[in-house]
């Protein structure tokens, strides 16, 4: 499969893509630059809003603009008016934690996460916001919340705290948002990376970003086995998502930080936004619908 660079955006940390089916755009975020994208493929536009605080994840709302994920909490944010309006901070009372990785279920509700700003273990927490904007903790003890998918038949919740280097299965309630009987069904090596974001395709395979290990592969939830693996020409790969007007597009998020001065002379183009055409078409990224 052959990757392409979309933007050559040179992003700290690049992040939390989602693909927003009705306007036929991508969102994402750069963290540590405190910016958030709009990227219109169809125009070859992408338009940028600097934030006041660092943004972790960005995800479509049914109504109007977008979720986010911030620094400071949860907020709307309106790409018209322009104005963010907070809706709950559960960690006011951790000024050293801000939210990372989060996306939204088949029911629209919006899940993310937290962690400590250099990563101390266990300080974060997993939260999902329902409809009626009422907040719950799911998971305790996290140390980087990162990558969330649903499975093809909304049965399975996957999840990665990306320092435990596995994947692990939630039996989800989609009525209730109810998580339970966590168990990992995937492993990475040392060798391979961190996994971070990620995403899932139509037949129930998991993508992975790789950090720390270039790439993203294919996983089959199942059996624990790894199916694929592309290259990307960046050390750190942060998040996928399928986009386009076939969801056949897998969109690539990927970060400079932490690169040596050599890395960063062989991946000059690390920090951009890719993407490459798959034979599987992906989940549709679910909107918020609060």
């Amino acid at each position: 499969m052959a990757v392409e660079l979309v933007l050559n955006t040179k992003s700290s940390l690049g992040e939390g893509p989602s693909w927003d089916s009705e306007k036929e755009v991508l969102y994402w975020v750069d963290i540590l630059q405190k910016k958030i994208h709009q990227y219109d493929p169809a125009k070859n536009e992408n338009k940028t809003v600097e934030l006041n605080q660092m943004p972790g994840t960005i995800a479509p709302r049914e109504s109007e603009g977008v979720i986010l994920g911030l620094e400071q909490g949860i907020y709307f944010y309106n790409w018209i008016s322009e104005e963010l309006d907070p809706i709950v901070d559960p960690e006011e009372h951790m000024p050293e934690n801000r939210f990372n990785d989060g996306k939204c279920d088949p029911a629209g509700r919006f899940w993310a996460g937290t962690m400590e700003l250099d990563g101390k273990p266990g300080e974060g927490s997993l939260y999902c916001l329902g409809t009626d904007l009422e907040l719950m903790k799911k998971i305790e003890g996290v140390s980087t919340s990162n990558g969330l998918g649903w499975s093809p038949d909304l049965k399975a919740m996957y999840y990665i705290d990306t320092p435990t280097e596995q994947v692990v299965r939630y039996d989800f309630d989609l009525d209730t948002g109810e998580v339970k009987n966590p168990k990992p069904v995937i492993h990475f090596s040392d060798e391979e990376g961190f996994p971070d974001g990620m995403t899932v395709d139509e037949e129930g395979m998991l993508w992975i970003a790789h950090w720390g290990g270039g790439g993203v592969s294919k996983w089959n939830p199942e059996t624990g086995e790894k199916l694929e693996f592309i290259s990307v020409p960046a050390v750190n790969v942060t998040c996928c998502v399928f986009g386009g007007k076939d969801r056949n597009e897998l969109f690539i998020t990927t970060a400079r930080k932490d690169m040596t001065e050599d890395q960063l002379e062989q991946y000059p183009e690390a920090g951009g936004l890719f993407k490459v055409s798959t034979k599987t078409k992906g989940m549709p990224s679910y909107p918020f619908k609060g």
